[in-house]
Order: C-alpha cells, then sequence, then structure tokens
C-alpha cells in the first residue's frame, strides 16, 4: 500500500447522517475498496477500484468535478483547506468508505496533516480489522464502528472481529452502529449487546433501522424496533434508535 497516495470514491462537505453526531458538518472523505459486501450497503460504487474520483464544488450542489485516481496526499489536503476556507464550520474530517482500514499505510502519513490543520478525526469503520486498527489509533479522535448482524449483510458472524476490534479502540471517544432490518433476530441483538457490555456498559450504541435499497425492499416494523432496544437496554447505558438522516435531506 501506498504511503503518498490513495484509492478514493469521493470528497465533499456535508452534516453526518449517521449516529451520535448527526447534524454536525464534516468533510467526508470517502475510500474506495471494502472487506466485506453487506447487502443493505449504499455505496457500492466505493466497493471496488475506480479509475477516478469526484469533488463536489459547491456543497449540497452536486457539482462534482472528477480527478484521475490515485489521489495524491497534497490534492487531498488541499480540498481538505478548500471546504475549510470558512473557518470553523466543520466539526471533523470523517474518514469513510468503503473501508478506510484496509489503506492504512496512506492514513498514517495522511492523519497527521489533517491534525496539524486543528480538525479532528473521525474514523468510520466497518469494525473487522482491528490490527489495522492499532497502527493509527493515537491519530484518531472519535471512532464510528458498526457491528454487522449476519441477518443483514449475508457476510456471516463477525462478531468476534468485532469485539476485538472494540477492545483494541476502547481507550478512544467511540460509539457502536448496528443496522437493523424486518429479518434481523432478537438473539443478534443480544449477543451484540452482551459483546459490547464485556468492554464497556457505557459506549453508546445506536440501533440504525435500515433504510431501503434494491436488494432490501422494506424497512424493520416499529414495535421491533422497540423490542431490539429494549433489549440492548439490559446490558448497555446509552441505546437509541436513529434512522439515516441524510436521506431525509436527499444528501450522499
Amino acid at each position: 500500500m501506498s504511503t503518498t497516495e490513495a484509492h478514493i470514491f469521493e470528497v465533499f462537505s456535508s452534516v453526518q447522517g449517521e449516529g451520535i453526531y448527526i447534524g454536525e458538518r464534516q468533510i467526508f472523505i470517502r475510500f474506495l475498496m471494502c472487506n466485506l459486501s453487506c447487502a443493505y450497503c449504499d455505496s457500492q460504487e466505493s466497493l471496488v477500484i475506480q479509475k477516478t474520483f469526484r469533488v463536489e464544488g459547491t456543497p449540497g450542489k452536486k457539482d462534482f468535478k472528477v480527478y484521475n485516481n490515485p489521489a495524491t496526499a497534497d490534492q487531498l489536503l488541499n480540498f481538505v483547506d478548500y471546504f475549510n476556507k470558512t473557518g470553523n464550520l466543520h466539526h471533523s474530517v470523517s474518514l469513510t468508505g468503503g473501508e478506510p482500514l484496509l489503506q492504512v499505510d496512506f492514513l498514517k502519513s495522511f492523519i497527521p496533516k489533517i491534525r496539524e490543520k486543528k480538525l479532528k478525526v473521525y474514523l468510520e469503520t466497518n469494525g473487522t480489522l482491528a490490527d489495522r486498527l492499532s497502527e493509527i489509533l493515537d491519530l484518531v479522535d472519535i471512532i464510528a464502528m458498526d457491528i454487522k448482524l449476519p441477518s443483514m449483510t449475508g457476510v456471516g458472524d463477525r462478531l468476534a472481529e468485532h469485539k476485538k476490534f472494540l477492545e483494541a479502540a476502547s481507550t478512544k471517544e467511540i460509539f457502536v452502529k448496528i443496522v437493523f432490518g424486518r429479518e434481523s433476530k432478537a438473539v443478534e441483538i443480544e449477543n451484540a449487546s452482551k459483546a459490547i457490555a464485556e468492554v464497556s456498559k457505557g459506549i453508546p450504541l445506536v440501533l440504525q433501522p435500515v433504510s431501503p435499497t434494491k436488494a432490501i425492499k422494506h424497512g424493520p416494523m416499529p414495535d421491533q424496533a422497540l423490542l431490539f432496544q429494549s433489549i440492548a437496554k439490559r446490558h448497555l447505558d446509552n441505546v437509541r434508535i436513529i434512522p439515516q438522516v441524510h436521506k431525509l435531506l436527499g444528501q450522499l
């Protein structure tokens, strides 16, 4: 992996639409490639290498310009500067994907340059690559970690990997997000909540009803969502049901 170049899908400025930082303005850098292929993924285009990446010129206008991959660190820092020219508008830079940790060598050299700009680093991750996280853990401010339910992903049970990741990340500010749908089972929520609690009962858990996609036609039932919250609250102090707000805004 390169320390000076990365394969990127897009760069833009918008509000965070998931988890406990909903509504905060962020600069998003979406990395290409993922080690999973979840049925509900809403950024399928980012799962494989692309020849080009795009950058939105005016936030919310979808006036994207196209650039060649891979992107250089200097290119991405220039885009960060462009969006950050208004001063204290942005809460942080979101490193999202795909799965950013697949390009950890680049992140090791790139993240310190973001921090030099007095911006927080917010890592969005599928929570399966604990060893790679350890290489950049000291550089990250906030970790938004997924726990993938077998009923939703179609990729099997990853709970052991998730717990290992959570243990590695526990010294940082972290919250866990679980996407659930109509096919999700109470026992999956029970097992995931127990695994989180074994690390810390205080780690916030966000239960996120799946948004319909081409592959997912229906979201969960309201009583199902409330049941899952009650199950998780048996083990954890902070459990919230939060949908994808950016879908309501018609944003990326």
